[in-house]
């Protein structure tokens, strides 16, 4: 689906309407920054380590930062920040679940293995555009990555 093309944002969420509110709310930011959503785990591993339908891809080319949901088919959000983290080359990689779960297990849980933030959606989509916005304009424009 996108090759060689550079990334800046992977968008990992299996939710069509979510996926449609997020673009949106990252469009309405003014955040034209290449996004990729990859629908399910199986498909946001294969394309951050250029395995799979994304073996053509240059695994050196790492999204800016990865908009993670944690209830995914296939592998879960968890599992996905989990091999994030225990490998050398997407350890830096900034990570921001954005999902709809409150449950003190799920917050503990991804801060244990390394997020960088844990945003619950807000029902509202002003609300929810507005989180968006911010978690983009921060990751894009405002933070510095190593090397």
């Amino acid at each position: 689906m996108c090759g060689s093309k550079i990334v800046d944002i992977l968008l990992v969420e299996d939710n069509p309407s979510d996926v449609e509110l997020t673009l949106r709310a990252l469009k309405k930011a003014k955040l034209a920054n290449p996004i990729h959503v990859a629908s399910d785990g199986e498909e946001a591993l294969e394309f951050i380590f250029a395995t799979g339908a994304y073996a053509d891809r240059d695994p050196k080319q790492t999204p800016k930062v990865v908009l993670l949901d944690l209830k995914l088919p296939k592998i879960s959000g968890l599992e996905i920040l989990e091999k994030l983290r225990q490998d050398e080359r997407t350890k830096p990689l900034p990570v921001v679940v954005l999902t709809s779960s409150r449950e003190a297990p799920d917050v503990q849980r991804a801060y244990a293995l390394g997020v960088n933030s844990y945003i619950v959606k807000p029902v509202d989509f002003d609300k929810f555009a507005e989180a968006v916005a911010e978690v983009g304009l921060y990751w894009l424009l405002l933070n510095q990555p190593p090397g």
